[in-house]
């Protein structure tokens, strides 16, 4: 996730500012000066102050990082910029910590490019996997060539145009998949055990991450609200949505986050606080122990019945919004086990125009839940067989949310529940 503060950019995506992408944009006028002004060891040196003073856990997950700028700054000696790039990831790479990252330039302007919600590439969410040693897909973003193939979350990508992915960093891997529109590149791609290869032609994506409709069941008008990412347009999109289905006077809402990777932080905060009305949303841990809590603002535009969706491709911000209503019982979770990304990332711009996402934090659910590598279990489980996931994501995809898509279904019998227990109380309150 991504939010603009005191001049940085917060991110507690699993690596979702990973996504492949061209970038369109140039460099602002201060970062050109700034390539002229910073040489290849100032950079180095940049990096490791950041760390220094900002990474999450002093010990540096146990390196002696004072050792580490004698042999990288004090005594190395580098030729050009692309050497001392190297030295960075090498350096970086001590902390054995997969969301602490360089960026060159042209990385870092395709980072920002990835929040605005207009990307050229494949349209997929990657992350390390410390398991296999190999890059996994957190999400396919819907609508988008990766999707089309029939990419899920939780994918192995084996190899990008036969190349080995064994050790592979992200960055690299980013370079490798991304590419001019309308060009072609093949993921090998391993799914519990059974490799295939998807040939996916790059092109341009346009993210809409609200879809909403309502839909006629027997409990009457269901307001449902597919959040396919938390990018700056997501929470007036939510806004709008509820807003037109509360016209509609629906009697509950089924909110799918499934296989939705993250995006912004304070989207989901704002996303959150029209469904809930009072209470903490999330809280963020920094190395001093120090707690940043977000709360509700008594501003919710609804009070009505709320089941949420979720997967093992729900991550990162997504986590944050179904911490939230999970722990202030706002909303019964169905679903399977959410992805388990509990770490706050600060992207910095450094001197010469390149990027540092270094973790500095932890976030908390409101009853102070560390998810990180854990998920969030959902108050209802309903899993999908490998048969079901290929139909609603592989194949025909207008029976997702519909009665043909059984955790949907699943959430209306609960949904029917809910609205009754609120009926029930409704006179009691009255009295």
């Amino acid at each position: 996730m991504v939010i603009t503060k005191k001049g940085l950019v917060l991110v507690t995506t699993a690596v979702a500012l990973s996504t492949v992408a061209v970038s369109g944009a140039g460099i602002h006028l201060s970062q050109s000066q700034a390539l002229i002004q910073s040489g290849p060891k100032e950079t180095i040196d940049e990096v490791w102050q950041i760390i220094n003073h900002q990474y999450v856990d002093t010990t540096f997950n146990n390196t002696d990082w004072l050792k580490v700028r004698e042999e990288y700054v004090k005594d190395a000696t580098y030729g050009d910029r692309e050497d001392a790039y190297e030295a960075i990831r090498d350096m970086l790479g001590k902390l054995e910590d997969p969301y602490t990252r360089f960026m060159n330039p042209e990385e870092f302007q395709n980072m920002r490019i990835d929040t605005s919600g207009e990307l050229t590439g494949v349209g997929i969410q990657i992350a390390k996997d410390e398991e296999t040693d190999r890059l996994i897909v957190i999400s396919p973003i819907e609508d988008t060539p990766a999707f089309e193939a029939g990419i899920l979350a939780q994918d192995i990508i084996v190899k990008i145009d036969g190349k080995d992915t064994i050790g592979m960093d992200v960055n690299d891997a980013v370079q490798l998949i991304r590419g001019e529109r309308g060009s072609e590149v093949t993921l090998t791609i391993d799914r519990k055990g059974e490799q295939s290869d998807y040939a996916i032609v790059r092109e341009r994506i346009e993210i809409h991450p609200v879809r909403a409709s309502i839909k006629d069941t027997d409990l009457g008008k269901v307001g449902y609200i597919r959040l396919t990412t938390f990018n700056d347009l997501a929470a007036k999109d939510m806004q709008r949505a509820i807003k037109q289905q509360e016209q509609e006077q629906v009697v509950g809402y089924v909110l799918d986050l499934r296989s939705n990777p993250g995006g912004l932080l304070y989207s989901s905060i704002n996303i959150a606080r029209m469904w809930i009305n009072e209470g903490t949303i999330v809280s963020t841990v920094d190395r001093k122990g120090i707690s940043d809590r977000e709360s509700a603002k008594n501003k919710a535009l609804t009070d009505k019945p709320l089941v949420v969706l979720v997967n093992e491709g729900s991550a990162s911000a997504s986590e944050i919004l179904s911490g939230a209503l999970q722990d202030n019982k706002r909303a019964t979770l169905l679903g399977t086990k959410t992805f388990g990304k509990g770490l706050v990332q600060s992207v910095r711009p450094l001197g010469d125009g390149s990027g540092l996402a270094v973790t500095i934090a932890k976030y908390l659910t409101p009853s102070g839940r560390d998810i990180n590598k854990e998920g969030i279990p959902p108050d209802v489980l309903v899993e999908l067989s490998e048969e079901q996931l290929e139909e609603l994501y592989g194949g025909d995809r207008s029976k997702i949310g519909t009665i043909e898509d059984p955790q949907f279904s699943r959430a209306l019998d609960i949904l029917d529940e809910n609205i009754q227990a609120q009926q029930r109380a409704e006179p009691q309150a009255a009295k």
